[in-house]
This record gives C-alpha cells, sequence and structure tokens, in this order.
C-alpha cells in the first residue's frame, strides 16, 4: 500500500494496482444499502440448539427452524444497551427485533462485507436519540456521505481487513484459553467448599497439614479513599485511582484524574497495595480488583475504592480472583444494594495454607500465568489499535475533501 495525500476523495492508504484509478464516488448510505426490520422478540421465540441462527445485540443467541435472510448482511442495535453496534452477520439467519438488517442494494457493486467495514468508521452517537431507552433508526443516517470506489477495490479492502479479523479473533481466543487455565488452576490450587485442602498440592508441601479458615482481618488491613470535590481536581498533581483504572486486573492509566497534593485526608498508595472498587452504579463493577505495580506515580484512591495492604499481597491478590472471593461479593450486594461496606469485607474467610512457602509457591504459579495472560491481552490490543489505523487509512476522511 502506498500513501496518497492529494485533496479528492481518496483514501491515505491505497492499494497500488488502485493509485492510478479515478476517486471514490461520493454518496450517501441510502444509495448503496437497504434496511428491514424484524418481529421476533425473544421472549416468544422457542430457541434450539441447532438449526438456522438467531443474532442478538452481541452474537448469536440461539437457533429456530426457519430464516429471514437468505444472503448475508450487516445487523446494526436501534434500540437499547449497545444502540449503534454493527456485526456482520452470515446467511440463512435472522435477528431480533431491537436490530435492523442492512442489506446491499446490488451486490455487484456494493460489496456488503467491504460496507461492514465502511460502517465501522462511522460514528452513530451522533443518531442516537431518546433520553430512556436510546434508539437509532435507519431514517436518521441514511443520509450520512460515503465514499464508494469501485467493486475491485472494495473486495481487496474487505479481504485485508477480513485476514486481520481472523488474526484478531485467533488471539483472542488464545486469550480466553489462558484465562480459563487460570481459573482451572484457581479451583485445583485452592480448596473446594467443605475441604481443607486442595486437588492438587505441591509435592514439598503434601505433609503440611490442613488448610485454615481465615479472615481477612488476619491477612492485612483496609486504607480508606479519599473524597475530594470538583474545586480540588487540577491538571496536575496527586493522582486519584477509580473505578476505571482496574482494566482486566491491570492498573490502567488513561482514564486519570489528578487533585491538589495538598489535599487533606489523602492516603498514599504503595506498589503491591491491592486495589478494590466498593461502590459503584454498576453492580458488575463492585469488588473488582488489582494489584498496584512496583512503578507507581504519587497518587491515592477515591471514596468509591479501597486499598487491601496484605502481609502477603502476591498471595491475597489470587484469593481476590477465586470463587471464595465473588460468592462473598455477591452476597454482600444482595438485591438493592450498590456497594460493599468495610467492616463486611475485612470479615470475609479464606482457606489459607499455614506455611507461608506455599502461599509462595501457589502465588508465584498463578502470577506465572497472569503474566501470560498480560503479554497475550497487549498483544490482541496492538492488534485492534492496526486495525483502527487501518480503518481509518483504507478510508477517505470525507471532512478533508467536503467543504
Amino acid at each position: 500500500m502506498s500513501k496518497n495525500n492529494e485533496n479528492k476523495l481518496v483514501p491515505k492508504l491505497r492499494f497500488p494496482e488502485f493509485n492510478s484509478k479515478e476517486a471514490w464516488e461520493l454518496m450517501q448510505i441510502a444509495s448503496i444499502l437497504n434496511a428491514e426490520s424484524s418481529s421476533l422478540a425473544l421472549n416468544k421465540l422457542e430457541l434450539k440448539q441447532s438449526g438456522y441462527a438467531v443474532y442478538g445485540a452481541d452474537s448469536i443467541i440461539g437457533y429456530i427452524d426457519t430464516f429471514q435472510h437468505k444472503h448475508p448482511y450487516i445487523s446494526i442495535v436501534k434500540d437499547g444497551s449497545g444502540v449503534g453496534r454493527l456485526n456482520l452477520c452470515e446467511s440463512e439467519t435472522s435477528t431480533l427485533g431491537t436490530l435492523s438488517a442492512l442489506k446491499s442494494k446490488d451486490e455487484k457493486k456494493y460489496q456488503i462485507e467491504w460496507a461492514y467495514y465502511l460502517l465501522n468508521t462511522i460514528d452513530f452517537s451522533s443518531y442516537v436519540k431518546g433520553s430512556g431507552i436510546p434508539h437509532i433508526y435507519y431514517s436518521d443516517y441514511k443520509s450520512q456521505n460515503i465514499g464508494v470506489p469501485k467493486p475491485d477495490e472494495q473486495q481487496k479492502i474487505a479481504a485485508c481487513l477480513s485476514s486481520l479479523d481472523e488474526v484478531i479473533t485467533a488471539e483472542s481466543q488464545k486469550l480466553e484459553v489462558l484465562k480459563d487455565h487460570k481459573k482451572g488452576l484457581l479451583q485445583n490450587l485452592l480448596p473446594q467448599a467443605g475441604e481443607t485442602v486442595p486437588k492438587f498440592r505441591f509435592k514439598e508441601f503434601e505433609n503440611s497439614g490442613e488448610w485454615e479458615v481465615t479472615e481477612l482481618s488476619e491477612l492485612g488491613y483496609l486504607i480508606n479513599g479519599l473524597t475530594y470535590s470538583p474545586e480540588d481536581v487540577r491538571d496536575k498533581g496527586l493522582l486519584v485511582l477509580r473505578s476505571s483504572n482496574i482494566q482486566d486486573g491491570l492498573i490502567d492509566l488513561k482514564d486519570s484524574v489528578y487533585v491538589r497534593e495538598d489535599i487533606n485526608g489523602a492516603n498514599l498508595i504503595k506498589p503491591k497495595d491491592i486495589l478494590v472498587c466498593v461502590r459503584n452504579g454498576s453492580k458488575n463493577l463492585i469488588g473488582k480488583n488489582a494489584i498496584i505495580p512496583e512503578v507507581i506515580p504519587f497518587a491515592t484512591h477515591g471514596a468509591f475504592m479501597t486499598v487491601f495492604r496484605a502481609n502477603n499481597p502476591a498471595f491475597v491478590f489470587q484469593l481476590f480472583q477465586s470463587d471464595y472471593y465473588d460468592k462473598q461479593v455477591r452476597a454482600d450486594l444482595g438485591a438493592t444494594i450498590n456497594s460493599i461496606n468495610g467492616k463486611n469485607f475485612i470479615k470475609y474467610e479464606f482457606p489459607v495454607p499455614k506455611n507461608p512457602k506455599e502461599q509462595d509457591r501457589i502465588a508465584e504459579t498463578l502470577s506465572s500465568i497472569d503474566d501470560l495472560i498480560k503479554a497475550q491481552n497487549q498483544k490482541v490490543e496492538a492488534l485492534q489499535l492496526h486495525k483502527k489505523g487501518l480503518l481509518q487509512g483504507l478510508f477517505p476522511n470525507l471532512n478533508e475533501v467536503i467543504e
């Protein structure tokens, strides 16, 4: 691919065989795609394990005996959670009524796979309406301007991006396998409910006796978070870690907030502290945690967070990844409460081996898998970032050529 910076409707990155070709044609979505609605309601479907697939907002949700769409198409979520989300759907499938099906008006001129990647370059959020249940309809975005090349260039772009998607899918599957392996190790290296020794025990500790159920208060102590006001926020200063700074069990500083360094009531975070979300509007986020890395800026944590400073941080962090931890968090929340009370949290109970060396061996084993997961996650993120760059380069920026 080569770069083309002329001020006309062509992409910045264009395959060499198309450099001498004409510019892309300025059109609208309605010129290349039709939209079809669906009347299928999830609560009225008798889904099966096989048959013709039915797509929901995220993926296939089950199977039925008939299908709506004979050929491949693009689904877009038009109502509710995930509004505007796109999916490239296979032939002989159906969609729920919360999705629209976008189909090529002429597959020989406008290839559906290329159109799917084209739509991925459009920010549909500007078309979303509704303060209660958000929605987006074809009539809202059908006049969106787009650039359209000839079919052979469409095919080349689609082939390039779909091959990259295949790599991303394969690497993502490897990531999930590693995560499943970690879950399996946790289940085998920690005793099951009602048992006093794990299914798998390192040979050197086979005669070390039974594990003891231990209250979290015996393994360390909690450090409360900082309450601050908007007036305390600065462009730089004391970093305040919040729920958004915990991503996939790791500390992520992309979304950072700072307050004045002389603020009162800030408890400074140290490496190997365990940061825990104890209050959030989403119950699914409560209890998520991450261990503070060796290198961390001058930092504290917000009032909706807590820090557990453990006697053996690496081992306790692994306890916080176990079913023991999840079950106690969910029981604490109940049906309505959206926070963990610190007094309850410190009373959580876990099975713990008496020998500190056994704790260390378990933590080392599980941490080595965490390192593999982290590396694989970074690989997937790098591929996704590469795809984002390709999408920006392989499709023209209409803002640069349309006044």
